[in-house]
């Protein structure tokens, strides 16, 4: 007889419990409209950079400068928005990463392992893919970080645009990975890309740090202090050498993300929903449009292909992270206690990973800080990220509308509420409730049917008669 199925074991990508599916479904909801407006961003960057007669206002709009220069902050726009604009974009992923710490799958060390492998080996495998390519190709290795990154907005409006009905486990799944993801760029950025260090003001910015926490925790309220004094340590950290997004992500992570007695949200959730629009809708964008604006030509792609750095960045995207983050994920479910839920197989988890290869945001952030000393250079690796996401998102389209009917079947089967509860009925199986409701229901249409058949018995009776 089989030995019985131990509690303790974990499904992979399991289905979620329903607060944390309604979750989610919200962040997602959000980072899906900001991932179309990061494309259409994207796509006008293009356009105003590559149309000659527009080509020069693009250009004089990203290098014009503007900031107080006495406080070091006379920047150009594009710089403000790399370094001000997506610093608001860190801040709501310090938010995500301190609420799936708390309370999210990053709280279970047993769930947390698929997720935090799965981003390591997706960042790992990128960066010795282009090392590899660069190696033999004779490239600048500086480059190395490029292909780590995931673009969770872009990768999420690729699902909406294809009109994947994911279960709810397998968007989770992407959210919480693209957050540990993050994370560990950030690290990329703070460990590998700080040049010269300000120590004076470093330490300022970390006095400004100890100064956000303690009103935290004294529950001081009042945006009218904390916006300021969030100023105050950017501008600190911008002048420190550190990037400043590493303040946003700082600050992000000092909100308590757990709920008390007697509160609906915590501070955490209800600050990340209220900045959330201005990140998705606004920052990231905006970046998006004095990022992306590269040179494309025949020539110009043609060199993504053949130079080595370009290269690299193209086949990390596309094959390292697919590569390396369902080889972490079954590496998880064959070495843990960890499995793939019944409801999923395989081929599920590779179109999601191949998702993963649509790197965008970071990725071009790292791409501008890696390759500060060669403009060209930078614009090549610019247009390497775009074309690497772009064959990344065709591939997994077609993947996922491949496994589109069994996605269909999952939804179907997760939204199903047939006591008209407000409750799907896949979370009300074990109640006792949910049956009864369920037997009154099916009682009635028993009624209904025997009324059925006593009027067409009767019908029929009258059709039988003489005439």
């Amino acid at each position: 007889m089989s030995a019985p199925k131990n509690k303790q074991d974990r499904k992979a990508l399991g289905r979620l419990s329903l607060p944390e599916r309604t979750f989610v479904a919200d962040a997602l909801r959000t980072e899906t409209v900001g991932g179309v407006l990061l494309l259409v961003a994207a796509i006008a960057a293009l356009v105003w950079s590559n149309i000659p007669a527009l080509h020069h206002s693009y250009e004089a709009v990203s290098d014009f400068h503007l900031g107080p220069g006495a406080l070091g902050l006379d920047l150009s726009i594009e710089h403000w928005a790399a370094d001000g604009l997506l610093a608001i974009f860190f801040f709501v992923a310090g938010i995500e990463l301190k609420r799936e710490l708390v309370a999210g799958d990053l709280r279970d060390p047993k769930a947390a392992a698929l997720p935090v492998v799965a981003a390591l080996c997706g960042m790992a495998t990128p960066a010795i893919v282009y090392v590899i390519v660069n190696a033999v190709g004779g490239g600048s290795m500086s480059g190395w970080a490029v292909p780590t990154a995931t673009d969770i907005a872009f990768a999420l409006a690729v699902l909406a645009v294809i009109g994947t009905s994911l279960p709810s486990a397998m968007r989770a799944f992407l959210l919480t990975l693209a957050v540990v993801d993050d994370l560990f760029a950030i690290l990329i950025i703070a460990v590998f890309f700080t040049d010269d260090l300000n120590f004076a003001a470093l330490g300022g910015a970390f006095l400004g740090l100890a100064v956000f926490w303690l009103l935290l925790k004294k529950r001081v309220r009042g945006w009218y202090i904390y916006v300021p004094l969030a100023l105050v340590i950017w501008g600190l950290m911008y002048n420190s050498g550190v990037h400043a997004t590493i303040a946003g992500v700082a600050m992000g992570l000092m909100l308590r993300c757990h709920r008390e007695e007697g509160e609906e949200q915590s501070p955490g959730e209800h600050i990340e929903h209220l900045v959330r629009p201005l990140s998705a809708g606004l920052a990231v964008p905006l970046f998006a449009l004095f990022s992306a604006g590269v040179a494309v030509s025949g020539g110009a792609l043609g060199d993504v292909f053949t130079k080595p750095e370009t290269l690299g960045v193209v086949l990390g995207l596309v094959v390292g992270k697919a590569v390396g983050i369902f080889g972490g994920t079954w590496l998880t479910a064959r070495f843990t206690k960890a499995s793939l839920s019944d409801e999923l197989a395989w081929p599920d988890v590779f179109a999601v990973a191949s998702l993963a290869g649509i790197g965008f945001t970071v990725s071009l952030l790292i791409g501008e800080l890696a390759f500060t000393d060669d403009p060209l250079l930078t614009d090549e690796i610019k247009a390497s990220v775009l074309m690497g996401s772009l064959i990344a998102a065709v591939i997994a389209s077609v993947l996922l509308k491949i496994r589109n009917a069994k996605y269909r079947a999952l939804w179907e089967d997760e939204e199903r509420d047939e006591d008209l509860s407000g409750v799907p009925d896949i979370y009300e199986v074990g109640k006792p409730e949910y049956h009864l409701r369920m037997a009154e229901i099916y009682e009635r249409k028993a009624a209904e049917h025997r009324r059925l058949a006593q009027v067409a018995a009767g019908a029929g009776g009258e059709d039988e008669r003489p005439a």
